[in-house]
């Protein structure tokens, strides 16, 4: 009579098995597949959509510069005129001559024109039918009197944008949208503008796109990859676990196993959300931005050499001129080091190849730190100290893994703090009769429990996890720290803020 029990249980138990492991996979591919949704949403419905509307903006932006730079030529031949050097008919004529042959634009086909505020056409390099012509109730093929508008714009506000149909630059047959910024020149009652084509910008979005949908493609394959493998490692840990119980020694390890796959896989979502995006944006602006910037400086420099007392936003042009190169440059380097986070990431789990022989000044180094992070610290906290002991001797290391570490360790105190009135304190010294450099940057915020000191540095664990924390900055702050030979620790007192300590071997 056992036996047949026996048989029944055992026929049981291998009908379960397979349910078992059947659903195993579900609910590892659920939140494989959530993610998957929510990144290609993220690229559709937000990144795609704020880079139309940041290049749309840029583009808007960079009328207004060049119609402000044809309007310095006319402020240019009216001072001639108004100085006697040329008649004041002499000068409109040549304002209209060297403005009607400026081009700009890929194809140079992008041009300025000029009417009155009658308004009559007083210049237009592709219409010329209209020149001379009374335009003010010239309409576009949707009914708008545009030139009317013009007018009616600059009369309330001196400057603006209009948006409205036109021909497709030489091409009368061809009717697109178009948006044109319009300012007025007061002292001949003139009214200069130039315009962009929207068929342009939605062009170069479309080919941006197009390689941010294959970019993410890219990493989307990756990352199913990586999803298969963790579905497969849990899949087998699973069986395994299910037909050897008795083996603790071999599952601890394959959970292990299927744990760390599952954090790589967070981690690669992680960077997808948290870098890329930012990083896309600043690395397609800037240059933008410096290539718009350069083109309009040799205008505003021939401006500016006659008219040495102007300002602008209540500074000197020259001064201007170099902090505008600064921002620019500021913000290329912005971009470059939001790019080697990556790099960083990856170096993660392998001895670092980077070169960790230059001789650094620890407190150049803070120095610059500190400045990198002033607009935050300075949000923060009314009572920033800081101490430098002088003749520090050099170390040996990577100044910009360094830099890192402490701006990591700078915008954690910052975070930490729960008002202004709490202080957080740097300190750079030499420890007495010992071959260390100390680096110390300590805050009076709320401190760390106990409990949860010890588990700072493990990846992945933080306590903003709901304001957007990955739990990486520290543990990758170690991994440089030791790179450095060096060590990180950690003392707080709950209730009186934490104190980090970095020490950093010198030779010599």
């Amino acid at each position: 009579m056992n036996a047949p029990k026996k048989t029944k249980s055992l026929d049981a138990d291998k009908k379960h098995s397979p349910l078992f492991l059947k659903k195993l996979p579900v609910r590892i591919v659920i939140p494989v597949a959530l993610t998957i949704i929510l990144f290609i949403l993220t690229i559709f419905l937000l990144i795609i959509p704020l880079l139309e509307k940041n290049m749309m903006d840029g583009k808007r932006e960079g009328i207004m510069h060049l119609t402000e730079s044809a309007w310095s030529t006319l402020d240019l031949f009216h001072e001639k005129a108004r100085e006697g050097e040329i008649s004041h008919k002499k000068a409109k004529e040549q304002a209209i001559e060297q403005l009607q042959q400026l081009r700009y634009g890929p194809e140079l086909e992008d041009y300025f024109w000029i009417n009155d505020m009658t308004p009559n056409m007083i210049m237009h390099p592709y219409r010329l039918d209209l020149v001379g012509q009374d335009v003010s109730n010239f309409k576009d093929p949707a009914g708008k009197r545009l030139f009317f508008e013009m007018v009616k714009i600059v009369k309330k506000q001196g400057a603006g944008y209009v948006d409205y149909l036109w021909q497709w630059k030489g091409d009368s047959k061809k009717i697109v949208p178009k948006i044109s910024y319009v300012k007025e020149f007061q002292s001949w009652g003139w009214i200069i503008g130039t315009g962009i084509y929207v068929k342009d910008v939605r062009e170069e979005i479309s080919a941006i796109t197009r390689k941010l949908i294959y970019t993410c493609s890219g990493i989307m394959m990756l990352f199913l990859m990586l999803s298969g493998y963790i579905i497969w490692q849990g899949t087998t840990a699973e069986k395994e676990r299910t037909k050897a119980m008795e083996h603790s020694s071999l599952r601890e390890n394959q959970l292990l196993q299927a744990d760390k796959m599952a954090s790589l896989g967070t981690l690669v979502a992680g960077v997808a959300h948290e870098i890329n995006n930012p990083a896309t944006s600043l690395m397609l602006n800037a240059p933008n931005l410096k290539k718009a910037w350069q083109s309009f400086t040799p205008v505003l420099d021939e401006y500016y050499m006659k008219n040495k007392d102007a300002v602008v936003c209540s500074m000197p042009y020259a001064e201007l001129s170099k902090r505008i190169d600064l921002m620019l440059k500021a913000m290329e380097d912005g971009a470059a080091r939001i790019k080697k986070i990556i790099s960083e990431l990856k170096d993660f789990s392998r001895p670092t190849e980077a070169d960790m022989e230059n001789k650094i000044d620890v407190n150049l180094v803070v120095e610059k730190s500190l400045s990198l992070t002033h607009s935050i610290l300075k949000k923060a906290t009314h009572h920033l100290s800081v101490d430098y002991e002088d003749n520090l001797p050099k170390i040996s290391g990577n100044s910009q893994k360094l830099q890192q570490v402490i701006i990591n360790l700078l915008v954690n105190a910052s975070q930490a703090l729960e008002n202004p009135k709490q202080s957080i304190h740097v300190q750079t010294s030499k420890i007495p009769n010992a071959s260390f450099i100390v680096i110390e940057v300590s805050d009076s915020g709320p401190g760390v429990p106990p409990k949860n000191l010890e588990k700072l540095k493990d990846p992945f664990f933080t306590t903003r996890r709901d304001d957007g924390g990955t739990g990486l900055g520290l543990s990758i702050s170690e991994k440089i720290v030791n790179d450095h030979k060096g060590i990180l620790e950690f003392a707080s007192e709950f209730g009186k803020g934490l104190t980090v300590k970095i020490l950093l071997p010198f030779s010599g």
